[in-house]
């Protein structure tokens, strides 16, 4: 038996593993997937995910890369406007090079990420978990911690209700792209006066940008999916740059507005952190970092715990730490999420109205 099975290996499960271990804590981590990804998601670090991830001694090789100097070029109608520097104290990064640098740090602590091991079962008694997985595995554990995202299965299995809204249709087409020719020095920010736009960030340590947009509508008002075509019609539509030819479109996705959380973060012996716990409007870049900060806590809970230190209270205190930060992530980034879709009507402002 394990003393902690994390499932799912995104920041949240990854910083949470990287905690327990260096804590003396004998962990396993499952992933559903079958490989790493690589794919730009969350794209920032704040100062207290920094702390937290130089703590854990997977910071520095982040640092090298990333960059903590970013130029918001806004244009309007095709026309460059103004360029706004961001706040500093933070950090552009990929999210995939996040969780390498995690990943690093875990391994160099014993520890591996199981891939392809979806999780399918979940029972627990008053000493341990036992969890199930889909090609019939079996894992013992004295307690259990879902990491796994806005569709958390360990969510769906343990029965938690996940209270709140969220919209059927895309707000958002997001992938990232190679643009040959265009700077990679800015941010770039496309907005028009009819309300749409189009984004595209340069990743640092690729040469790749990560590309956010208004859908695109055919003609009977419906949103077409992400596509590398979709894509280069949107750019030539609202940046009004010739010359400029997407490529490499290695990740597609779409993104809709939910503002959601767990009715409670713990059922027994098993937690919830992460988009597994709440998700929220994307505005201000605290998606992962929340998660990260919710590992931070779970990690210093769940040592107390296997140190026999203190009984249910020491567990309950982990929910009664975080589900009001919850709380409140959702209620702040929704109010910047209007902020910002209210500023880019009005030529030169951008995404730093979701940082004010």
């Amino acid at each position: 038996m394990t003393d902690v099975l994390i499932v799912g290996s995104g920041p949240t499960g990854l910083t949470l593993a990287c905690e327990l271990a260096l804590g003396g804590a004998a962990v396993r981590v499952v992933e559903g997937r079958g490989a790493p990804h690589r794919e730009s998601r969350g794209k920032g670090l704040w100062q207290s995910s920094l702390d937290v991830l130089r703590g854990l001694g997977a910071a520095e090789p982040l640092e090298a890369v990333g960059s903590s100097a970013v130029v918001l070029r806004k244009y309007f109608d095709g026309a460059h406007v103004n360029d706004t520097p961001m706040p500093g104290g933070g950090l552009l990064i990929g999210q995939w090079q996040v969780e390498g640098a995690l990943r690093d740090r875990l391994a160099g602590l014993g520890v591996r990420v199981e891939y392809g091991s979806p999780l399918a079962g979940i029972t627990q008694d008053s000493a341990g978990v036992r969890a199930e997985l889909a090609d019939g595995t079996a894992i013992g554990a004295r307690y259990l911690a879902g990491c796994d995202g806005g569709r958390s299965t360990t969510r769906k299995l343990l029965g938690i209700p996940f209270e709140g809204t969220g919209e059927e249709e895309p707000a958002m087409v997001v992938g990232d792209v190679r643009a040959p020719g265009l700077s990679r020095d800015v941010w770039h920010q496309w907005f028009t006066s009819e309300g749409g736009g189009i984004l595209l960030c340069p990743m640092p340590g690729t040469d790749s940008f990560q590309l956010q947009a208004a859908p695109e509508r055919d003609e009977r008002g419906g949103v077409l999916p992400a596509s590398l075509e979709s894509f280069q019609r949107i750019f030539d539509r609202h940046a009004r740059v010739p010359g400029i030819r997407l490529a490499d479109a290695t990740w597609l996705s779409s993104w809709r507005v939910g503002v959601r959380m767990a009715a409670r973060m713990r059922e027994g012996r098993a937690f919830l952190a992460g988009d597994a716990a709440h998700v929220h409007p994307i505005a201000g870049g605290l998606g992962m970092n929340t998660g990260i900060q919710d590992a931070a806590s779970l990690g210093r809970t769940l040592i107390a715990a296997l140190a026999g230190r203190g009984g249910e209270e020491v567990l309950d205190g982990y929910g009664a730490e975080r589900l009001p930060v919850a709380a409140e992530v959702l209620a702040d980034t929704s109010r910047r999420y209007e902020r910002v879709m209210a500023a880019v009507r009005t030529p030169g402002r951008g995404t730093e109205a979701g940082l004010d």
